[in-house]
């Protein structure tokens, strides 16, 4: 299989997306922990490249350079997983359409920059899951060693996403709570409804 190409119909790829602060991280972790061994959750690919050490530059050309290096990360954790025996599901912390919020300039310009369309990207996913971020009254820090964000940043970027995946048909909205755990609880749910036939048992 092509990894540019969409995933076939007998293994989804669904996103949870949302902006700095929004809890993805913990409630990944929860799905690992919920659903069965045919789910496969994958790390964030920006982590990856951070972490990793990939210069984290404020001019344009490093921002770019680093959402295509994020972007080629992100094909082959996709394709990996994909080709996984027995995986029905595979669950993306982000999708290769969020390098578009974070691309410097008009969200448009991404896709020709990294050689794609966005409808191209909008279909490798059978649904997207996007918690939003808390404002600073409601929850949000900035205390992980890779966010570097402040609560308006967050928040600015928390509407970019919302806008690269605006044309996607089948896409979630789970609203900033100051209970996390509502927040967390919602999104499962959510997952859940969109788990194969043969991962509705859990074990």
């Amino acid at each position: 299989m092509n990894k540019h190409q969409a995933p076939t119909s007998d293994c989804r790829q669904v996103v949870l997306t949302g902006g700095p602060g929004a809890g993805k991280t913990a409630i990944l972790e929860m799905a690992r922990k919920q659903f069965c061994k045919h789910v496969f959750v994958l790390p964030e690919a920006a982590s990856i490249i951070f972490l990793g050490g990939f210069p984290r530059s404020p001019d344009v050309d490093g921002r770019r350079a680093a959402q295509r290096a994020i972007y080629g990360v992100q094909l082959e954790l996709e394709h990996y997983a994909r080709t996984r025996e027995g995986i029905g599901l595979v669950l993306c912390d982000r999708g290769t359409v969020d390098g578009a919020a974070y691309w410097p300039g008009e969200i448009g310009d991404y896709w020709p920059a990294l050689k794609t369309t966005a409808k191209a990207e909008l279909d490798r996913y059978r649904a997207v899951i996007h918690v939003h971020t808390p404002s600073s009254t409601s929850g949000y820090n900035n205390d992980y060693h890779v966010r570097t964000e402040t609560a308006e940043q967050a928040a600015a970027i928390d509407m970019r996403i919302a806008q690269a995946w605006s044309e996607h048909p089948h896409r979630f909205d789970v609203p900033a709570t100051t209970d996390f755990l509502t927040k967390a609880r919602r999104a499962l749910e959510i997952l859940e409804s969109l788990l194969p036939t043969s991962c509705v048992e859990r074990e």
